[in-house]
């Protein structure tokens, strides 16, 4: 059997410690099918002396990261860190530089960096592979790359932080309230250090722009992602669109159209009966189309130890293989630098407002709506006991433009009581 693949390993946190789990469990197996021994020979992180639940003492540790990065004894450089500047770049760096190939879980890093990181890994001809740092366990950049590369990529669309589809699948089922349970998974540990990163939808904002860039053969550009966090959705804008037959979701959508790469990461409304209607918990899914293939709908584990450390393995084992590929999929010299969409494409939106119960309060409703040029599908009124009257509107197509014009004529009436909520319906 061929000379082993030598790993080091930055960061033993929950992923790290699933990547040293699985090489254990597996040694013989992993062996079988890569044609050669992997094996870890030295290891980084914030603390050495910290009890991890997994025996280390027979690896090399290292202080720096970056000193691990280019060890001699090291082949791959596994960089599980995360961070999007700092330690895990500066190594990151230092690992191409002294010529070994990268495996990383840090969509931050890939976001913000990635078109240089891949030309420097390009340059020098060494892999640079992050299929853990895109919804978890599930193989979407293998699918993207390999199964569906004879495809014109129309649309990917995905439910890519399982940690926002846990807090709106227990609104739903529950009815209870936004900051109850997003109060329950922060003690649970589901939230990021940063809670806006999940809520806010930046982490499911990093994973799209990635997916944007290989399926559309365009620069990163986290930029150019339009986001809008979940935080305004309530327990009555669940169970109305579930009585109109869809579901709420953080939906990312990503499309190439006339107008440049449209990117958007925002709360959607889907049908109930359709794949991303039936998602439940922190599971994700991603849904890609392509003009040969139709659609794809891959669903699996977004997070934790195993789905994650399985995907950061399935990296390694191409490696260890001898699979060489670009990093998106194509060289990264020749990504288009492309602009990004102005508007996205027309769509029906639910509205909620809360209006003052006054004589003639509805109709200068109506007439901003009209005024802007949007058009109402359906409408309902709700019974009420005190001064604020609860409506629902479904509107016709319209341009996101036109909503906004018709939400500032809205506001101007002065017969709400507070901002209306919109929310997009998705075709999907």
């Amino acid at each position: 059997m061929s000379n082993p693949l030598r790993l080091g390993i930055a960061g033993l946190g929950t992923v790290g410690v699933g990547v040293v789990r699985i090489l254990e469990s597996h040694a013989d197996l992993l062996a079988k099918r890569a044609g050669r021994p992997i094996e870890i020979t030295a290891i980084s992180a914030r603390s050495k002396g910290r009890d991890r639940g997994v025996d280390l003492s027979g690896f090399a540790w290292e202080d720096d990261p970056v000193v691990l990065a280019t060890r001699d004894d090291v082949d791959v450089y596994v960089e599980l860190m995360g961070g999007e500047d700092g330690p895990a770049k500066a190594s990151t760096e230092a690992a191409i530089a002294a010529g070994k190939h990268v495996v990383t879980a840090n969509k931050a890093m890939l976001a913000m960096h990635g078109q240089a990181l891949a030309e420097q890994a390009e340059a020098g001809k060494t892999a640079l592979k992050f299929e853990a740092a895109v919804a978890g366990g599930i193989p979407v950049i293998k699918a993207l790359t390999e199964g569906l590369a004879g495809n014109q990529i129309t649309r990917v669309m995905g439910v890519m932080n399982g940690t926002c589809n846990y807090i709106l699948t227990r609104m739903e089922n529950e009815g209870v309230p936004y900051d109850q349970v997003f109060a329950d998974a922060q003690a649970l540990g589901y939230l990021e250090a940063d809670p806006n990163l999940d809520v806010g939808g930046i982490d499911a904002g990093h994973k799209l722009a990635l997916l944007s860039s290989i399926a559309f053969g365009t620069k990163v550009n986290f930029a150019g992602v339009a986001l809008e966090g979940i935080q305004r959705i309530s327990t009555t804008d669940i169970e109305q669109a579930r009585d109109m037959g869809f579901r709420i979701k953080l939906l990312g959508v990503s499309q190439l159209t006339g107008r440049g790469l449209e990117q958007r990461m925002q709360p959607c409304l889907v049908p109930v009966n359709s794949p991303l209607g039936q998602l439940e918990n922190a599971t994700n899914m991603v849904v890609l189309e392509g003009d040969a293939v139709g659609q794809v709908v891959l669903r699996g584990a977004g997070a934790g130890e195993g789905p994650t450390a399985s995907a950061v393995m399935g990296d390694v084992m191409d490696i260890a293989r001898g699979f060489s590929m670009s990093t998106f999929g194509q060289p990264a010299t020749g990504l288009q630098d492309i602009q990004a969409a102005q508007a996205s494409a027309p769509a029906a939106f639910y509205l909620r407002l809360t209006l003052k119960d006054a004589p003639g309060a509805l109709h200068k409703i109506t007439g901003a709506l009209a005024n802007a040029g949007v058009s109402i599908d359906r409408m309902r009124q709700y019974s009420h006991q005190d001064a604020a009257a609860p409506v629902l509107m479904v509107t016709h197509k319209t341009t996101r433009a036109e909503l906004d014009h018709a939400l500032d004529g809205i506001m101007a009436t002065g017969v709400t009581l507070e901002s209306p909520v919109a929310i997009r319906i998705e075709d999907v």
